[in-house]
């Protein structure tokens, strides 16, 4: 799945308000985009991502049937 087939996947099914789904279109994004981005370029990103994913700590507390139900 590309990010194009990501994002339209996530409008679909109305996730484009959780966090956790967001930032893995980033990172699809950017790995798309690693064969034009320097070394550098590609860490700064990353760390980026990976911050903000920190950042949403256990967001599933309180939601577990919702998220992790069948």
């Amino acid at each position: 799945m590309n990010s194009k087939q990501l994002a339209q996947y996530l409008e679909a099914t109305d996730s484009i308000h959780k966090p956790w789904l967001l930032v893995q279109l980033r990172l699809k994004k950017l790995q798309e985009r690693r064969a034009t981005l320097s070394p550098e370029e590609y860490a700064n990103e990353l760390a980026d991502i990976h911050q903000d994913l920190m950042s949403l700590g256990e967001w599933w507390i309180g939601i577990e049937d919702e998220v992790f139900g069948s």
